[in-house]
């Protein structure tokens, strides 16, 4: 579904990602942990062809991104959940939805039927359809961000530090319908900070340090290890 091979990335002179090999099978779920600056949404960015590798080469579905390009992403079957959401505050919480369902050239269903999957999914969605996004609820803005991604029925969802910004309790929430998605067939990789509720859900695990992989294996070594526990712990 996804690989990096060798892969080096660059802010101008500033090096960010280091010989970054990594993979992500289909049917599985992978974390991508790592502390602040370790370039996790560097990855995210590269793995979305925002940012060039200088060096190596990014596959996302058998394809090189740097000639399949950012836009055609959707229409692959690939759902993105930046950091920060990225929902357009100016647009209700449906006009936001019906963008993301509409970025998926290829759909089969007909909206309507793939827009009550979510609103079952996320019970909070339906109470806002008419409301403008912008106004909604850190935990609500989040969970409308990863609708978004799953209304064209993805094969493949990226999400980018999701739990940021939210309580514990929604943390809870997010990583229950993670979990949910995952049970269901869909491919996920994950780029998480918390690395216990990461691993929790998780297959398999790469540790980022600086830049380049420090670690990675199944995610129950990797909650034990003693490179994971130096980090967060």
């Amino acid at each position: 579904m996804l690989e990096l091979n060798d892969v080096d990335t660059a802010y101008g002179a500033v090096p960010m990602l280091r010989n970054v090999v990594m993979s992500v099978q289909a049917g599985e779920l992978v974390c991508l942990l790592g502390p602040n600056g370790a370039g996790k949404t560097t990855t995210f960015m590269t793995v979305c062809g925002v940012v060039r590798a200088q060096r190596g080469k990014v596959s996302v579905m058998g394809k090189d991104i740097a000639v399949l390009g950012t836009e055609n992403l959707a229409s692959l079957g690939v759902g993105l959940v930046p950091e920060g959401r990225r929902l357009f505050p100016g647009l209700t919480v449906l006009e936001n939805l019906r963008l993301g369902y509409d970025a998926v050239s290829a759909r089969g269903p007909n909206f309507e039927p793939q827009l009550e999957k979510m609103c079952a999914l996320f019970p909070r969605i339906r109470e806002r359809l008419r409301q403008l996004a912008g106004t909604l609820s850190g935990g609500e803005q989040a969970m409308v961000a990863l609708a978004r991604a799953l209304i064209g029925e993805p094969k493949l969802v990226i999400m980018d530090e999701p739990s940021l910004g939210l309580s514990p309790k929604l943390i809870g929430e997010y990583f229950e319908i993670t979990q949910e998605i995952h049970r269901r067939g869909t491919t996920i990789l994950l780029i998480e900070q918390n690395a216990e509720m990461g691993l929790s859900i998780a297959d398999r695990g790469y540790v980022l340090v600086k830049g380049k992989v420090a670690q990675e294996g199944p995610a129950k070594e990797l909650l034990s290890s003693k490179v994971a526990k130096s980090l967060y712990l």
